[in-house]
């Protein structure tokens, strides 16, 4: 059982946390003003240099409920925690020169809008609701990090008009959701940019501030690398255990599945390039950010697991060796840092977990009025909108659509609260949610003959295998390359293998086989119960399935 705290920190370190969110909400509220349309809400106008853009994409992507997670995975398994913040490389110059090129060429305003101009409006109407999920769920997973951050520094309850309340997660949660709402709503991207443009600075310098604190405290550097257990100086994790971290299972859930889904179709990030001036500026921010800022971010989000583990081995009255994971970020900080200090690094990671949300609230909003806002109202007026009292009309609705999403993001947290850590809910995300759409984008990108059809099929059909996987873990047990399956979250990271394995395999198999498909198709037109025999076949393959 992992030992929880509350009310951790002083009056000063809520001060400070206090004095800090008003500082950050002025700031952002200051750029928003530039918002006259919804190409200024969304993408910022398209004028940023890349060196703005990176340092943005830091607090996006370090701010993304990374210091929490990979700070519990450090403190249970050590340097390996590392493992996961650097493996994006590979995929890079598939995003430099094949991805990044078409967003920004291309001005397309999403990514379904990319579906229907290289496959269909059918394409895109599957890809926006697939999209729409993935995203509210990335929003879940950010309202669970922020909850789970601050709850350590909260009382159990408090007392008002004479009643008790207990001080939930889901609590917390909800008031978190407020203030960034609000702010997203007022702010745009313009707001969102620049905010994470400070708040970068302010990452890495407190990140890299309490690793000096940490080592520090322990006694030196020395000390601190021979306090760790061998075990937690290794780079990897173990191949196939243990279930909750394990090297096969993390490489297919975020070295394949989530490095493509988070460079390729995360619209926090790819609104950050659709925001630069040109494709070369966009190529200078994500070299940089692969090559200088993660290295250097892995350490600053993972260090304070580092610093817990030495403390837990040479004072586990301090630091109990039961500790829950997920708050030892919180709890390391305030054991090395005098109060006030505390309240800066607390201020700066729940400010930009409020950052990595409003960008990704930002991201579905852009969502909703692109791909289903406009198209519906396109539909209804048969003529396209571009007036400028259009664009007034589209840009309320964006905000008020950021009031309903935010709304969804907190609900979405349930389906994420029962696991163990936020990283297993974030891979288990990761695994369950991003092969569709990576392999249509994946394969639509580099290879020609994939067609309208075979992307569908991949929706839908692959789709349908994932969701048979969910039903029955026994399915992907020929994947699981030796991972024992913990039957209260089966298979977290290595049904990512499975689920693209099914929809590369779908999408592959109805693009090879499209001349048949097409003698096929053929033959039943030439039938006169042609059509019959199809609802027929639709009836059996939905009956199969259910």
């Amino acid at each position: 059982m992992h030992q929880t705290f509350h009310n951790i920190g002083s009056s000063t370190d809520w001060i400070v946390m206090v004095v800090y969110f008003i500082v950050i909400m002025l700031f952002g509220s200051y750029f928003g003003r530039y918002n006259r349309s919804t190409k200024d809400f969304f993408f910022g106008g398209r004028r940023f240099a890349w060196w703005l853009i990176a340092f943005s994409i830091v607090a996006t992507g370090v701010g993304s409920h990374s210091f929490v997670k990979y700070s519990a995975k450090g403190f249970e398994h050590g340097i390996s925690s590392t493992m996961t913040y650097i493996n994006d490389w590979f995929f890079l110059p598939f995003f430099l020169f094949g991805w990044l090129p078409i967003i920004v060429y291309t001005k397309i305003r999403s990514i379904p809008e990319y579906f229907e101009k290289r496959f269909s409006p059918s394409a895109r109407f599957l890809a926006t609701i697939l999209l729409l999920f993935y995203m509210l769920g990335y929003i879940g997973i950010g309202f669970l990090t922020l909850g789970k951050a601050v709850l350590p520094m909260l009382p159990e309850s408090f007392t008002m008009f004479g009643n008790e309340f207990q001080i939930t997660l889901m609590g917390a949660v909800i008031v978190i959701a407020i203030i960034t709402g609000i702010y997203i709503t007022f702010g745009g991207q313009t707001a969102v940019i620049f905010t994470d443009l400070l708040q970068g600075f302010i990452l890495l310098f407190a990140g890299f501030f309490l690793f000096f604190l940490g080592i520090s405290y322990i006694g030196g550097i020395d000390v601190f690398w021979n306090l760790l257990p061998q075990e937690w100086k290794m780079p990897l994790a173990k191949f196939n255990h243990p279930t909750d971290f394990n090297f096969v299972g993390i490489f297919w859930q975020d070295g394949v599945a989530g490095s493509i889904g988070f460079l390729f179709m995360n619209m926090g990030l790819i609104m950050r390039f659709m925001a630069t001036k040109s494709v070369d500026e966009g190529r200078k921010a994500a070299t940089f950010n692969i090559l200088f800022m993660l290295p250097l971010s892995a350490i600053v989000v993972g260090n304070a697991g580092w610093i817990g583990k030495a403390i837990s081995i040479s004072n586990p009255e301090l630091v109990p060796p039961n500790t829950s994971p997920d708050q030892i970020f919180v709890v390391v900080a305030n054991i090395v840092a005098i109060p006030g200090v505390f309240g800066f690094i607390m201020a700066a990671l729940t400010a930009a977990l409020m950052s990595t949300v409003d960008t990704l609230i930002n991201a579905t909003a852009a969502i909703y009025i692109n791909d289903v806002y406009r198209p519906i109202r396109t539909f209804l007026k048969k003529h396209e909108l571009t007036t400028k009292g259009e664009d007034k009309k589209e840009l309320a609705a964006a905000r008020y659509s950021s009031v309903i999403i935010t709304a969804l993001g907190v609900i979405s947290v349930l389906a994420f609260k029962s696991f163990p850590t936020v990283y297993e809910a974030h891979g288990y995300f990761h695994s369950t949610l991003t092969p569709p759409l990576v392999v249509a984008i994946f394969l639509g990108l580099f290879w020609k003959k994939f067609t309208p059809a075979a992307v569908i099929t991949t929706f839908v059909a692959g789709v349908a295998l994932m969701i048979v996987g969910l039903h029955d873990p026994n399915v992907i047990t020929p994947f699981n390359h030796g991972i024992e399956m913990d039957p209260n979250h089966p298979y977290s990271y290595i049904r990512a293998l499975y689920n693209t394995f099914v929809c590369v395999f779908v999408a592959v198999a109805v693009t090879v086989t499209t001349t048949q498909q097409i003698s096929v198709s053929k033959m039943l037109k030439a039938k006169s119960n042609g059509l019959q025999i199809v609802y027929v076949m639709i009836a059996i393959a939905v009956l199969t399935f259910v």
